[in-house]
């Protein structure tokens, strides 16, 4: 094999191992958000739940506390859980498992936005280094490059569908 010939397997097989390691990826992001989406759709039930909580009726203690007149010297107030009983037991399945656990209020609302906070740091950075890969794909000239996207797309799409002849 000749020189030229040479150079042009070795930039093919560096532009495919670009792309394969940039179709991982963007498999990677669609995991990404599918996981994203549930946890969140999980927060946005528990947020639900302790809203519908503290709009039910006030607990017997709270109704004597206020005709006592004393307030508590510290009271930690939970954004999400609020005034939530928070020893209340909730069913989180664990990510990446088929086990579930009753586990407190709070402490099932504290992992998932742990959860969630990890999962959109991660989101960033994949988008990140999808954007990097295709700027490298870019670079090396590959076709998409040299034909516009739309025409590219019209062509990919294209069918031959013969015309009917008209009966008389």
């Amino acid at each position: 094999m000749d020189d030229s010939m040479k150079l042009f397997q070795q930039g093919l097989i560096e532009v495919e191992i670009e792309a394969e390691s940039f179709l991982l990826a963007r498999h990677q992001q669609v995991e990404n958000d599918r996981l994203r989406n549930g946890n969140r759709e999980a927060l946005t039930a528990l947020r639900k739940k302790a809203r519908a909580a503290k709009a039910g009726a006030i607990s017997p203690f709270e109704s004597l506390m206020r005709e006592v007149g004393s307030r508590p010297l510290v009271k930690e107030v939970c954004g999400t859980c609020g005034n939530h009983d928070a020893d209340e037991r909730t069913w989180l399945m664990f990510p990446g498992t088929d086990v579930f656990a009753a586990i407190p209020f709070h402490a099932a609302h504290t992992i998932l936005e742990k959860d969630q906070v990890g999962l959109d740091f991660e989101a960033k950075k994949l988008q990140s280094f999808i954007k990097e890969k295709s700027f490298t794909i870019s670079e090396e000239g590959v076709l998409a490059d040299r034909i516009s996207p739309g025409v590219h797309r019209s062509l990919v799409s294209l069918q031959d569908n013969p015309k009917k002849k008209e009966e008389e």
